[in-house]
């Protein structure tokens, strides 16, 4: 995995361009109203997705695979922006505490071990109260079914990507502990679930 996106940040830089993706912007609107201050974002990239929670007065900590995505970032972001190097499936990189985590078309790349540990790592490191958001491709994409399939609703393609698809049933197993309280269909390049979880003062 790590050398996959070392080699396509290298290939193609800043190949998604600089605009937030839509589920970014609706994301970012949530913890405005909700009053989140401090976000984690496990898969960063080159921070296309980040800027906009810093230009809203949050303060951006990341997580990338990718040494070239991390000197994009620090290239292109205008603000200080702590960034760790590693995979998110090595979390938790600080015993830091936010009120906010976002994850962008991260944990579709995952086992399900993997996915299982990374939401659980997230849902530690948020407090009371805090709230995090995934999204997350659906069975709705045209290339759920193609390339290689490797386990139940998994396939490899794209030159070695492994890709989860999910539905409704499979959040409410995967994330159903960690405080679900909606998913939300949106699309973009390809149709995603928004998912969203809050910890409650109960639940550690």
């Amino acid at each position: 995995m790590t050398e996959f996106w070392e080699e396509a940040f290298k290939d193609k830089q800043e190949m998604w361009g600089f605009e937030p993706s839509k589920s970014t912007i609706l994301t970012k609107d949530f913890f405005v109203e909700n009053k989140v201050k401090n976000v984690l974002i496990p898969g960063i990239g080159y921070g296309r997705n980040a800027q906009i929670f810093s230009d809203n007065e949050m303060t951006v900590t990341g997580i990338e695979i990718s040494r070239t995505a991390i000197d994009l970032a620090q290239k292109h972001f205008r603000n200080h922006l702590t960034i760790y190097h590693g995979s998110v499936t090595e979390m938790p990189f600080d015993n830091k505490l936010y009120d906010g985590i976002f994850c962008y078309a991260l944990i579709h790349l995952l086992d399900k071990d993997e996915r299982v540990k990374l939401i659980q790592d997230c849902f530690n490191q948020l407090t009371e109260n805090g709230y995090m958001i995934f999204t997350a491709i659906t069975k709705e994409a045209q290339t759920y079914g193609q390339g290689t399939c490797v386990s139940k609703d998994r396939f490899e393609m794209f030159g070695g990507v492994r890709m989860f698809f999910y539905d409704r049933e499979t959040i409410k197993e995967e994330f159903g502990k960690s405080g679900l309280f909606e998913i939300i269909e949106v699309t973009e390049n390809y149709p995603f679930y928004l998912i969203k979880c809050k910890k409650n003062k109960t639940e550690n």
